[in-house]
């Protein structure tokens, strides 16, 4: 019997596997989903709790893969879905951890986004940082921010009955900041539809947040090889009536500005670095 193609969670759930080599294993992460520490019980939809008690139980997909190790390399809202990358070892998710640290991971978004922007193309460099007045939640700060960059394409517009004038935009952020697509989208008047935190207050909840991660693409420390990987988007494109719409063509991936010393795939000794 071959691998199971999804991860299988305790409550009936089948998180799609979108890659997976020696080192890492990726999936497409529902809505929904949280990735908070292990021990924060105070959700059902904990993720990387979920996943770690799958493979306690011994679920065929981990114990066809003989995994007793899988942890998530970065973080993506709850609220957004799409590529999420876990590593199979403590050295793996340190590795690759260090590529997101150093910017030489390339990643790619596509958001529904409020009004139509003016510009075909534009770059956002605002400053973020916590919002005092707001737990969780982030804003721009010139002064005390840290630096957050943010590259924007618009894909298409249309005019839709709930949203009103709404665009499809395609975002690779540079920097990695906590809701930095949200908030840069926001700062720039065109929210991301049906953001609850960001968004405009008469589209707040009123379908999922339009903002999914559909690529990820960077050059394996171990192997040297480039890995690009995708999430599907027909369905997400269906969802806001943007089905067909011309998306852009993939840039070649760079190589990495500095290379991560790649620590053994199987390395169990290294600790995780801890990461906000």
């Amino acid at each position: 019997m071959g691998k199971p193609n999804a991860i299988e969670l305790g409550d009936g759930s089948r998180l799609p596997i979108l890659y997976e080599d020696r080192a890492v294993l990726a999936i497409d992460k529902p809505v929904g989903w949280m990735l908070v520490p292990f021990n924060w019980q105070r959700t059902r939809w904990n993720l990387q709790a979920a996943i770690e008690s799958s493979i306690r139980s011994g679920a065929f997909w981990a114990t066809s893969r003989q995994l007793s190790f899988l942890r998530h390399v970065h973080r993506l809202d709850a609220e957004t879905s799409g590529v999420l990358l876990f590593g199979k070892s403590r050295g793996a998710v340190e590795t690759l951890g260090d590529l997101f640290e150093s910017r030489a991971m390339e990643k790619t978004y596509l958001a529904v986004v409020s009004g139509v922007p003016k510009r075909a193309a534009w770059d956002c460099h605002l400053k973020l940082g916590p919002d005092p007045k707001v737990i969780g939640r982030v804003r721009v700060d010139a002064r005390l921010g840290k630096e957050a960059a943010t590259s924007f394409r618009l894909l298409a517009s249309r005019r839709d009955s709930l949203f009103g004038d709404i665009s499809l935009v395609e975002a690779r952020p540079v920097t990695g900041r906590q809701h930095q697509i949200r908030v840069h989208l926001a700062a720039t008047g065109h929210p991301v539809a049906g953001d609850p935190l960001y968004g405009l207050p008469a589209t707040q909840g009123s379908q999922p947040m339009g903002l999914r991660a559909v690529r990820l693409a960077y050059r394996c420390p171990f192997t040297r090889r480039t890995v690009d990987i995708r999430a599907p988007t027909e369905e997400f494109l269906r969802e806001y009536g943007f089905a067909g719409a011309p998306l852009a063509a993939d840039p070649i991936v760079p190589p990495p500005r500095a290379q991560p010393r790649a620590r053994a795939e199987g390395n169990e000794s290294h600790q995780p670095r801890r990461r906000g």
